[in-house]
């Protein structure tokens, strides 16, 4: 175990001890969105802790080409799992949702592409935040990121503890240089998330398997892709195995990772062009079945709700 600073710590390559599926039991979901909720989440929150039940609070303030940042906090700190949104943009949708970047305690990055990396130099000077990133994906990051206070580096397949949150990085297929998905622990709660892949994998599979929550990228209808005004090279590009995961692909993942205590799953990256909300959704909603799992989807410009898993 590696310090890095003060309750932060990189695991390298002790994958048994951190990877074991977790039997989480009693695990609940709480949605509260927009200030007026939060202020009765906040207190049940407090509950929560003061009974002992810790919590992994997580949103998407925005998915898709747009901009990419996912803001999760747990029991006494903070992260964010990529940045491509303007400094402004994620100081305005974290008040969406009754929170603010008071407490961050790092950036964690998952591949170079200006979506998901573009607004970290910003934040990361202005909040004095460490950034936790392969080097491969380091070396690669446009010259408009800027330079940064600090950088750890880690390699896909490490696990880095941030206050009791455990991010275990794993490889995914995209056309980056290094890309990767993440699985966030906490207490017994489990959040996987996997977006920006062309083909799911064996090691995404077990990487996700017993999340309590997931967020998994519904990028594409095959048909409306195919029928759309990309170009030739463009839709072989997306449709690749280093591409974006379909409809049908999200779905057989979904429906390969159900299990009882699987309480949210949020729809992620989906196209503007060639994917409808509605569609995704109709899909999704037949895979889960009577499952009681909330289902949503993230959206570009607007962050999704809070939403709280408990143990």
């Amino acid at each position: 175990m590696l310090k890095i600073s003060n309750k932060i710590a990189v695991f390298l390559h002790v994958r048994p001890l951190i990877r074991g599926v977790i039997s989480c039991r009693g695990i609940g979901l709480v949605l509260y969105s927009g200030l007026a909720d939060f202020a009765g989440a906040t207190r049940q929150i407090a509950r929560n802790i003061e009974e002992g039940r810790r919590v992994l609070r997580f949103s998407l303030l925005g998915s898709g080409s747009s901009g990419n940042a996912l803001f999760i906090a747990g029991p006494s700190s903070k992260i964010l799992i990529d940045d491509g949104l303007s400094l402004r943009q994620v100081h305005a949708r974290l008040a969406e949702i009754g929170e603010s970047l008071d407490g961050l305690r790092a950036v964690f990055v998952t591949h170079e592409h200006n979506d998901h990396v573009t607004g970290i130099g910003p934040l990361a000077r202005k909040c004095n935040v460490p950034v936790f990133v392969t080097q491969r994906t380091y070396e690669r990051f446009p010259q408009a990121v800027g330079p940064l206070p600090h950088v750890h580096f880690f390699e896909s397949g490490d696990a880095v503890d941030v206050d009791g949150m455990t991010l275990t990085s794993f490889n995914v297929s995209h056309d980056a240089v290094d890309p990767i998905g993440f699985a966030v622990e906490c207490d017994g709660v489990k959040l996987g998330v996997a977006s920006d892949l062309g083909h799911v994998s064996s090691l995404v599979r077990m990487r996700l398997k017993g999340s309590n929550g997931l967020i998994l990228e519904s990028n594409y209808c095959p048909r409306m892709l195919l029928a759309g005004s990309y170009p030739p090279v463009l839709q072989q590009r997306i449709r690749g195995r280093t591409g974006h995961l379909s409809n049908p692909d999200c779905n057989s993942l979904l429906a390969s990772l159900l299990h009882d205590r699987l309480r949210v799953v949020v729809l992620a990256h989906l196209s503007d062009e060639n994917n409808r909300v509605e569609l995704a959704l109709s899909l999704a909603a037949g895979v889960l079945g009577d499952h009681p799992a909330q289902l949503h989807v993230a959206h570009r410009h607007r962050p999704t709700p809070m939403f709280e898993l408990t143990a």
